[in-house]
C-alpha cells in the first residue's frame, strides 16, 4: 500500500516566522488516522504552536510510545529528531535523551493507554523527577488500535460501543501530575484550538515538567449495537477471505468557550462531553487549590480545561542533579573518564 506524500515545494508567498520557516515546514506526513480523529487536531495545534514560538524544527526532539496517539509524531515536525519507543516506555527514553543533550526541546506524545495503563509508572517518575519536557496525552478513553476496549481513563459507568458498562474507577492523569510535582499542568480539548495552542506554547517554553491532558474523541467506535450497518453486524453476516475495516467520514468536532463558560459538546455517538473553561482571575499558582477545584467540578460532571497549575520558578532534573551545563554527548574522554585519582576521591567521599 502506498500513501500520497505532501509536496516539498512551498508557495513563495507563504508567511514566515522570525527564524524564516513557514507553517508548512513544521508539518509531517499525511495522516492515516480516521477522518475526524481528534488526534489530528492536536497535531495541527502542535504545528501552529511551534511555528508561533519561532523554534527551529531541528531543535525539537519528539518521542512517543505505542497507540493511535503515538503514531501522530509522524504527522508533524518532519524535520525534527524523533524516536518511537516501546509501549509505555516513552518517559524513560526521553529522560535519557534529555540527560544526554539538554540543548534540545523535548516533546513527549502519548495516549491514555500508553501512559495510564502499561506506562503509568513511567509517567509518575518522569513527573516527580521534573524532567524538562512538554508531555502531551491524547486522551480518548479507549484502546483505538485494538478496537475500542475501555482504557484506564474511561469514566466509571460509561458504556462501550457494545453496551458494556465500565465498572472500574478512572485514573485522572491531571490530578496525578499535580500530586506528583509537575510544575505546569493543563487540560484541553482537541476541538478548541484557540485554547490548546497557547497551552502547548506555554508547556514547551516551561522550565520543568509540563503536562497537558487533551480530551480527544475517537470517531471509530461510536456505531451502536443492533445497526445493520455496524462493523460487527457486517462481519457476522459476511463470508470474506480477509478482514477490512472501513471508517465512515466524520466531521471534526470543534468548540469555542469563553472564560468560565460551560459548553456541552455533542459526540458522534450522541453522548455529551461537558467542558468548563477556567474563569478569569483563576489563581494557577496554588497547587492544592487546583486539585480541590478540579474535584469540585468533576463531581458536577464537568471537565475543567485551561492552565490549571504553573510554578513560575520551576527547576528541572538537571538542576536537582547538578549536571554540567555542557550536554553529555559533547563531553570528551577526559571529562567522562577523569582517571583513578578522581574515582578514589569520589569513593572516599561516599564512605
Amino acid at each position: 500500500m502506498t500513501y500520497i506524500t505532501k509536496p516539498r515545494l512551498h508557495h513563495p508567498s507563504l508567511e514566515t516566522n522570525k527564524v524564516g520557516y513557514t507553517r508548512r515546514d513544521y508539518e509531517g506526513k499525511i495522516s492515516t488516522l480516521c477522518a475526524g480523529c481528534g488526534h489530528d487536531s492536536i497535531s495541527a495545534a502542535i504545528i501552529q504552536a511551534c511555528w508561533e514560538l519561532d523554534v527551529q524544527p531541528h531543535r525539537i526532539a519528539k518521542l512517543s510510545g505505542i497507540g493511535c496517539s503515538s503514531k501522530t509524531p509522524d504527522y508533524f515536525l518532519g524535520a525534527s529528531h524523533g524516536f518511537n519507543t516501546v509501549h509505555g516506555r516513552m518517559p524513560s527514553v526521553l529522560t535519557g535523551a534529555n540527560l544526554a543533550n539538554r540543548d534540545l526541546l523535548y516533546l513527549g506524545v502519548s495516549g491514555d493507554g500508553d501512559s495510564a495503563s502499561i506506562g503509568l509508572g513511567q509517567f509518575a517518575h518522569a513527573m516527580r523527577r521534573g524532567v524538562r519536557m512538554a508531555y502531551i496525552v491524547e486522551n480518548n478513553g479507549v484502546y483505538g488500535l485494538t478496537k475500542g476496549q475501555f482504557s484506564a481513563t474511561a469514566d466509571q459507568g460509561s458504556k462501550s460501543k457494545k453496551g458494556v458498562v465500565n465498572s472500574d474507577s478512572a485514573i485522572d492523569l491531571v490530578a496525578m501530575a499535580l500530586q506528583l510535582g509537575a510544575t505546569y499542568v493543563g487540560r484541553g480539548f482537541s476541538g478548541n484550538k484557540e485554547q490548546l495552542v497557547p497551552l502547548i506554547k506555554g508547556a514547551m517554553a516551561h522550565g520543568g515538567a509540563a503536562f497537558i491532558d487533551v480530551i480527544s474523541p475517537c470517531v471509530a467506535f461510536n456505531n451502536h449495537p443492533g445497526s445493520t450497518k455496524s462493523y460487527d453486524y457486517i462481519r457476522e453476516h459476511n463470508e470474506s477471505v480477509s478482514r477490512i475495516d472501513f471508517i465512515s467520514q466524520r466531521d471534526e468536532i470543534t468548540v469555542q468557550a469563553a472564560p468560565g463558560e460551560v459548553v456541552d459538546v455533542r459526540q458522534h455517538d450522541g453522548s455529551l462531553l461537558r467542558l468548563r473553561s477556567l474563569h478569569e482571575g483563576y489563581d494557577a499558582t496554588d497547587r492544592y487549590a487546583a486539585m480541590a477545584y478540579m474535584q469540585q467540578h468533576h463531581s458536577r460532571g464537568e471537565v475543567l480545561t485551561g492552565l490549571l497549575y504553573v510554578d513560575p520558578l520551576a527547576t528541572d532534573l538537571h538542576t536537582s542533579m547538578n549536571v554540567t551545563a555542557t550536554p553529555l554527548n559533547a563531553l570528551g574522554v577526559a571529562d567522562l573518564c577523569p582517571g583513578t585519582g578522581k574515582l578514589d576521591k569520589l569513593n572516599a567521599s561516599l564512605r
